[in-house]
């Protein structure tokens, strides 16, 4: 990872130099291990700060909207996809973005790492796939692969699909006989056990909407939750009204969600917010052929028409 750092060190402050860019979207390291954070580099020396390591698993994206200037921003696959997704919904325009690639092989997931070990991570590093934890109580070695992120075992466009620049040679895309297997398993559930399941799920959901702030795909004026006339919903802890949240924001993305696991690297409280936006994802995919973000000219499926679109539902 560091001469993947070295090489995006070197792109960043060329093109803040030549004055291709007023600023760059990228990653600093954090204050603790396995935090690194996104930052803004407006100078040369700030762009030396910029990292990449499998602690990159924040979308990007959700940096780019509202802001002026000429943008430069590191993007790997599915950070792209949403950038295509906010040039089709005229958020950002293309002109206006520097986009450096980076293909992708998988992001760690932090928890499953903290999870393995008994006491607080002091150093984190890693190397060809190799993850070195060290706590106060030891070091260990472990397999990149076994620490994967959920959404990134199931990630079928690793690589950027839209980019100005290059910052490593593309990596080969998972090959994956199933990637719904997931949703397949809820789906056979029984109506009981899926209420069971949805309940247990959000019980523990505070309501502090992080997982709402670091989508990249919610960035309306005012938000469905924060409306007082007329209210949709209830500000309070009830059952109903946290699910109502879940659910009305997993519609808000449907069609439009590209699985990079934004929202539940966010969440404080370890839930699996994914389990409602991949239902919404693999149906888009199953009854439409759609994966959002792949294409500049095509519009998301539920924001057009086709007359051979499936209609089982509404008979």
């Amino acid at each position: 990872m560091d001469s993947l750092t070295n090489k995006i060190r070197t792109l960043c402050t060329g093109l803040l130099k030549d004055g291709k860019v007023d600023m760059i979207v990228g990653f600093k390291k954090g204050t603790i291990p396995m935090s690194s954070c996104p930052m803004v580099a407006r100078t040369q020396e700030q762009a030396e700060e910029i990292i990449w390591d499998s602690n990159c698993s924040l979308n990007l994206a959700n940096y780019l909207t509202n802001i002026k200037g000429k943008i430069g921003v590191l993007a790997k696959g599915c950070d792209s996809r949403n950038i295509v997704n906010h040039i089709i919904e005229n958020k950002i325009t293309r002109k206006n973005i520097y986009i450096i690639g980076v293909p992708c092989d998988g992001m760690v997931d932090k928890r499953k790492i903290r999870s393995f070990f008994h006491d607080d991570i002091t150093l984190f590093s890693e190397k060809n796939n190799k993850l070195f934890v060290e706590t106060m109580s030891g070091k260990k070695e472990l397999e990149k692969n076994d620490f994967l992120k959920d959404n990134c075992k199931t990630c079928m466009h690793r690589n950027p699909v839209i980019y100005d620049e290059l910052a490593a040679e593309l990596v080969k895309e998972n090959e994956i006989d199933d990637p719904f297997a997931d949703v397949r398993k809820i789906e056979n559930m029984s109506s009981n056990d899926k209420w069971n399941y949805f309940d247990n799920l959000v019980k523990d959901c505070i309501r502090c909407y992080a997982c709402r702030n670091a989508c990249p795909l919610c960035y309306c004026p005012t938000c469905f939750v924060d409306e007082s006339s007329p209210q949709w919903v209830g500000k309070g802890q009830d059952i109903n009204d946290v699910k109502t949240f879940h659910l009305l924001r997993a519609y808000h993305c449907a069609g439009r969600c590209t699985d990079c696991g934004a929202c539940e690297e966010a969440c404080p409280m370890d839930i699996h917010v994914r389990a409602f936006t991949r239902k919404l994802v693999k149906d888009s995919f199953e009854f439409f052929g759609w994966e959002p973000g792949l294409d500049l000219t095509k519009r998301p499926a539920l924001d057009t028409f086709n007359p051979d679109d499936p209609d089982e539902f509404i008979k």
